[in-house]
């Protein structure tokens, strides 16, 4: 039986796929059980892991939390909610950084650091891999 070099590469990318999968989890954005906030949207939550807003509906100051550099919960997040890669993502902190227009969330590291994190104080924000969430969070948005 003989494949065709075009069927043959068609049959690896839709397997190269299927195994990429479980990567893109679903990513909520989370705060504290604590929070008075009930939701946010995806602009708001680009606008305050971008330094362009401090305030998170309905609870006052909130301070955003980043997963650790290169985590592709992180990577997914900001492609979601921002539209920018990891590359742009540093662009743009160099940018802001230099003018003196502001500084990026600190790195808190994978979900379950930021979910304790998060859980212990109600002014910050963070994103985590769904299955991280408990009783001591509180989605606020869910990024498919």
């Amino acid at each position: 039986m003989f494949i065709s070099k075009k069927t043959s590469i068609s049959m690896m990318a839709a397997g190269l796929l299927f195994l990429s999968l479980p990567a893109f989890a679903e990513v909520v954005v989370i705060v504290s059980a604590k929070s008075t906030a009930t939701a946010l949207s995806e602009e708001q939550a680009s606008d305050l892991f971008l330094g362009k807003n401090s305030s998170l509906p309905g609870a006052g100051q909130a301070v955003p939390v980043d997963q650790a550099e290169g985590s592709p919960v992180r990577e997914q997040f900001y492609a979601k909610v921002s539209g920018k890669t990891g590359a742009q993502l540093k662009a743009y902190w160099s940018k802001q950084i230099f003018s003196g227009k502001g500084q990026p969330p600190k790195d808190a590291g994978d979900s379950a650091a930021v979910k304790t994190l998060v859980a212990g104080n109600p002014n910050i924000i963070g994103y985590v891999d769904k299955s991280a969430v408990d009783a001591t969070v509180k989605v606020l948005l869910t990024i498919k």
